[in-house]
C-alpha cells in the first residue's frame, strides 16, 4: 500500500477490545514518501553490485572447493580473492552461490521493506555490505525512519523478513543437499582447516534426502552453501534481543520479556566464546550489549497481538532453533 496519510495530534484511542477487527485510525500514520528518494535507490543499487563482487570471490572458493572435494580455508579464499584483479573472468564460477545468497538476502529484506510499506512506516530500499570475508557480505539492512506505532506493526516488520527468507533458503538448501558429495573427515577438525557448522534443519533434510550419510561429511554444492549461509544470517537476526529481528518481535509479545532479554543474552554469547564454541559471539555479545543502551522505537499502542501473529511468533521462534548454531565455524 502506497497511499500517504497526513499526521495528526489527535489524542489517541486506548485499546480496543478487538484489535484485530477494529480498522486503525489515519491518525497513527505521519506522512510517508510513496518512494524513497532515487538517489537512495541508486545508492542501494551500488552497494548491491559491490556487494555482488565479493560474493563472487566467495563463491569461486566454495565452487573450487567443491570440484576438488575440499574443505574450505583461508588460504584458498586469498587465493580466490587476487582474481579480481588477475583473472575477473574465472569468477563466473562463483555465480550460483552468490545470486543465491544475495537473492535469500534480498527477499529478506524486502520482506521488511514491503511490510514497511503496508503499515505507512517510512524505510530506505535493502543497502548491502560488502565484505571480503569467507561469505562475501555482512548481510543487509534497511533504514526505518517513522514511528512503528503498533504491536502488530512492529511484529509484521519483524517477522517479515525471516519468515521470507526462510523459504527462499530451503528450497536452496535441499538442492544443494541433492547435489552434495561425501567427504569423509569433512567435519573433522583435525583433517579440515575450517569446519562449517551444521544446524538441526540440514541434519534433518540430510537424514530424509542423503539417508545413512552423516550431515557434517556432505560437502555441500554451492548453491546449498549460500542457503547454510542464508540461514545463519537469519538465525542471527532471529537473536531476541535489542533491535534485531528476534528483537522485535519478542517486544511485540511481550515488553518485559524484551528488557530482560537485551541485558541476558548478550551474556550468553559471550559464555559461549568463553567455552570455545565460536570468538564471534564475542562481538555479538559486545554489539547487542551496546545496541542495549540505543532508544528503542516507542510504540504508541501496546494491544496484544492476534491468534495469527502469535502463531507466525511460534513459527519464527521454530526457525530459529533449526538455524542456529553455537559453533557455526571451527578451526
Amino acid at each position: 500500500m502506497t497511499d500517504s496519510f497526513s499526521d495528526s495530534s489527535a489524542v489517541l484511542p486506548p485499546n480496543p477490545a478487538d484489535w484485530h477487527a477494529a480498522p486503525i485510525p489515519l491518525s497513527y500514520y505521519s506522512r510517508v514518501p510513496q518512494h524513497p528518494p532515487v538517489k537512495t535507490l541508486i545508492l542501494a543499487c551500488g552497494l548491491f553490485l559491490a556487494t555482488l563482487c565479493t560474493c563472487l570471490v566467495a563463491g569461486a572458493h566454495f565452487a573450487a572447493a567443491y570440484a576438488q572435494n575440499q574443505a574450505v580455508s583461508w588460504d584458498e579464499f586469498v587465493r580466490a580473492l587476487t582474481l579480481l584483479y588477475r583473472h575477473p573472468f574465472a569468477l563466473a564460477s562463483g555465480l550460483p552461490f552468490a545470486l543465491t545468497l544475495l537473492a535469500i538476502l534480498l527477499t529478506h529484506e524486502l520482506g521488511h521493506y514491503f511490510a514497511c510499506r503496508h503499515h505507512h512506516i517510512h524505510s530506505s530500499y535493502p543497502y548491502f555490505i560488502r565484505f571480503p570475508t569467507l561469505i562475501g557480505t555482512l548481510g543487509a539492512f534497511i533504514l526505518i525512519r517513522s514511528p512503528i506505532r503498533t504491536n502488530r506493526a512492529l511484529f509484521d516488520v519483524g517477522a517479515s523478513g525471516p519468515l521470507v527468507g526462510f523459504l527462499v533458503a530451503v528450497p536452496a538448501l535441499i538442492f544443494g543437499i541433492l547435489h552434495a558429495k561425501f567427504v569423509p573427515g569433512l567435519g573433522d577438525p583435525n583433517q579440515a582447516s575450517i569446519v562449517l557448522g551444521t544446524p538441526l534443519i540440514l541434519r534433518g533434510l540430510a537424514a530424509l534426502f542423503r539417508h545413512g550419510v552423516p550431515a557434517s561429511s556432505l560437502l555441500l554444492h554451492p548453491v546449498g552453501r549460500a542457503a547454510w549461509v542464508g540461514l545463519f544470517a537469519t538465525s542471527l537476526n532471529l537473536l531476541p534481543a535489542a533491535q534485531l529481528d528476534g528483537g522485535h518481535i519478542l517486544r511485540s509479545l511481550s515488553a518485559r520479556a524484551h528488557r530482560y532479554s537485551s541485558i541476558l543474552l548478550p551474556l550468553l554469547l559471550v559464555a559461549l566464546a568463553l567455552f570455545h564454541f565460536w570468538a564471534g559471539w564475542y562481538v555479538w555479545g559486545a554489539l547487542l550489549l551496546v545496541i542495549r543502551f540505543f532508544r528503542f522505537i516507542p510504540i504508541y499502542n501496546p494491544a496484544p497481538l492476534d491468534n495469527k501473529r502469535r502463531f507466525a511468533a511460534a513459527v519464527t521462534l521454530l526457525i530459529f532453533i533449526l538455524c542456529f548454531m553455537p559453533a557455526p565455524f571451527i578451526e
